[in-house]
């Protein structure tokens, strides 16, 4: 519909764009102006009566009715009157009053009534920035089935929310919600998030359409892939064929393979070239080293801050840092981002623009290792395309158990048994130096412990300018790393077989498993210790009992609830008023099919810029 000025005010007042969002703003109260014939007790009621007397005493205002409709004798008190309402009670004159109804011992009274004059309906009341009435008047003028069913496209769920703003009989308050009227308002509320994803998404013409078969190049690999990098590597193999620039994220649990993933769309889109970007120079060289490896007839290059300026167009594959952002770039139709979330986003588009070709653009990849829950990829896809990789190619024996300060000797043992198989050991502080405001020790408090009873031992975090370097020493001459959760993400350590987090319960189950998930890396018995003072944490319990990332993310959603996917990573804070990305997970999947269903792209450079 067509909204006037005076409305699309009210809309930006309430920070709405659609009247599908009008529609998921509900009234908190119903008053009910129609007449009854009995009495309905410690409820608000309409009487149809006549003042029979008024008085006024010093801080209130006695009014006796006589309701017709009941056919009884009512006594009004008005506490603390305003001037105006003398006016509204004349001794005679017959009126509507509402109000709330007591009895007691047949004597009945009614608090603060006040003259009605919309009679015969149940008047919804807003809670917003408009004032109730405003509100009403927006609501009457907006919400209509023929509109809504052009948004929403649903009878069934139109049905339910006319009937929650515009009431025929008694209804029931947001948390007496019958299952129809609860499963309308998720899935509206879930189609208007997902459309205004998908509007956010625009097209461009590819700088190619070109994927060579990988598969030749898979049997060649010492080992074989899982059904799900296949997956994920067919997505990729599909999108570089378009002749629209792929967006894509790939989303992969701790040790699932994404490597092979990346160097594959690589090998993919040869003899064109691809530009990889990785967050730290430890991880473009781990990537550069295996390409080498896997990428036989592939030129590779390796850029980060101390690379010499070469000229990079001989190259078929370039891995690098942000260094890359400062460097003349040769155009390439394969953008990639490995931990596409240690980058901002400014950094992201400044990658991709240094080889964009005028209108056309290049295909894009962003990888992950923090897997996120199955209904927000499905929730993500109305904006990105998604591939989960939610297998590893072997199964990690990992023993997690929860320990306090009794079991301090039991770990030093522990410690010492693991040293001395030429095992490593990770211990994860939550802070540098001492807080008064946390009752565990700093790095800075702990380090003088272990230095004076273990040889080896590293220490770094993340303000540490020598970090990579450090971590780098470790992996070849160390026994035990202090760190914090700077090692979250990054340098595979073959021999680290323990991780102990110290104050557990300060950490996101995600950021948990995270660091789980770097012991263990070449099929090592492994174990993680979450140190905690607290008696008892469930959270912590259910994270030993389990094992999938993505389960993790599920779980860390229960447990914090979702944040606002729309302006970035779920975190903890705002959240879906009536969808549980947890429960509702075939909601979503019935919304994500009838978007993808309406969905056509349209090129950026078409008349309409929005799909």
């Amino acid at each position: 519909m067509q909204l006037t000025k005076e409305q699309e005010a009210k809309f930006k007042k309430l920070g709405i764009s659609s009247i599908g969002e009008l529609a998921l703003i509900l009234p908190h109260a119903y008053e009910d102006y129609r007449l009854h014939a009995t009495l309905l007790p410690k409820k608000p009621q309409l009487i149809d009566a006549t003042v029979s007397s008024v008085y006024k005493a010093p801080h209130s205002l006695q009014i006796t009715f006589f309701a017709h409709n009941l056919g009884h004798t009512l006594q009004g008190v008005i506490f603390r009157p305003k001037p105006y309402m003398l006016h509204q009670f004349q001794v005679g004159s017959r009126d509507y009053y509402y109000g709330v109804v007591e009895c007691k011992q047949g004597h009945c009274s009614m608090s603060m009534p006040k003259k009605i004059t919309q009679v015969g309906s149940i008047t919804p009341k807003y809670k917003t920035v408009l004032r109730s009435d405003v509100m009403q008047r927006l609501v009457k003028s907006c919400l209509n089935k023929e509109d809504l069913l052009k948004e929403i496209g649903r009878e069934d769920v139109v049905a339910e929310l006319l009937q929650l703003h515009f009431p025929t009989d008694a209804v029931l308050q947001p948390k007496e919600f019958g299952e129809k009227t609860l499963w309308a308002l998720k899935y509206t509320e879930i189609l208007i998030y997902m459309k205004k994803l998908s509007e956010k998404r625009r097209y461009f013409q590819a700088l190619s359409s070109h994927a060579q078969e990988f598969r030749a190049w898979s049997k060649t690999l010492p080992f074989s892939l899982t059904p799900e990098q296949i997956a994920a590597i067919e997505d990729i193999q599909a999108d570089l064929k378009k002749d629209v620039a792929a967006k894509r994220m790939v989303v992969g649990d701790v040790g699932s393979g994404k490597t092979m993933v990346i160097l594959a769309a690589a090998y993919m889109n040869m003899p064109n070239r691809s530009i990889l970007m990785a967050p730290t120079t430890i991880l473009a060289n781990q990537l550069f080293e295996e390409a080498q490896k896997y990428l036989l007839q592939c030129r590779i290059a390796l850029v980060t801050n101390k690379t010499k300026r070469v000229d990079l167009k001989s190259y078929d594959f370039i891995i690098g840092t942000h260094a890359l952002l400062y460097r003349e770039l040769p155009e390439s139709s394969l953008i990639m981002v490995d931990e596409q979330h240690r980058f901002g986003t400014a950094q992201r588009n400044m990658l991709e623009k240094l080889v964009i070709n005028k209108e056309k653009k290049p295909h894009y990849i962003q990888f992950s290792a923090t897997p996120i829950p199955r209904t927000q990829a499905m929730i993500e896809s109305a904006h990105i395309d998604v591939s989960l990789i939610t297998t590893t190619p072997f199964t990690k024996d990992i023993d997690s158990k929860v320990i306090h300060k009794s079991d301090f000797q039991t770990l030093l043992l522990h410690v010492k048994q693991e040293i001395a198989k030429n095992n490593q050991v990770l211990l994860v502080y939550p802070l540098v130096q001492q807080s008064q405001a946390l009752a565990y020790q700093s790095i800075e408090e702990a380090r003088g412990y272990w230095e004076k009873h273990f040889a080896n031992v590293y220490v770094t975090h993340g303000k540490d300018k020598e970090k990579e370097q450090v971590l780098l020493d470790f992996r070849e001459k160390g026994d035990i790393l202090l760190a914090t959760t700077v090692v979250e993400v990054g340098i595979s350590l073959p021999r680290l077989s323990t991780v102990v987090i110290v104050g557990a319960e300060r950490l996101g189950l995600s950021t948990l498993h995270q660091l789980r998930g770097r012991v263990s890396r070449t099929g090592l018995k492994g174990y993680c210790f979450l140190y905690t003072n607290k008696d008892y944490s469930e959270r912590l319990d259910k994270f030993i009992e389990t094992k999938s990332g993505f389960d993790i993310a599920n779980l860390d959603l229960k447990f914090r609830k979702s944040g606002d996917l729309l302006k970035g990573v779920s975190q903890s804070g705002s959240e879906f008023q009536w969808i549980d990305l947890v429960e509702d997970e075939e909601i979503v999947k019935m919304v994500k099919k009838e978007i993808q269903a309406a969905r056509k792209p349209r090129f950026r450079n078409d008349d309409s810029r929005k799909n």
